[in-house]
């Protein structure tokens, strides 16, 4: 069995912050200031992560499993 290379809370904090960019992408006006509060809280929750403090080089790798994470739960 393999180990899951990132933490659960991490990968979900990243799929809560691909969500919530994009419903700021779509445009809700009554809902820019809520939504961009909570981007910048995710954001400082993502960067400052003990896991990616002091493995930069994966932030790339996070976005890819939180992408894959979403779909796999979308599909199933």
């Amino acid at each position: 069995m393999t180990a899951r290379p990132f933490p659960d809370g991490l990968v979900r904090t990243q799929r809560a912050w691909n969500a919530t960019y994009q419903a700021l992408a779509a445009c809700r006006p009554a809902d820019n200031t809520r939504l961009r509060r909570r981007l910048l809280r995710l954001s400082v929750h993502l960067y400052w992560h003990p896991y990616l403090v002091s493995r930069p080089a994966a932030r790339p790798a996070l976005r890819a499993a939180a992408n894959m994470s979403a779909a796999g739960r979308h599909a199933g």
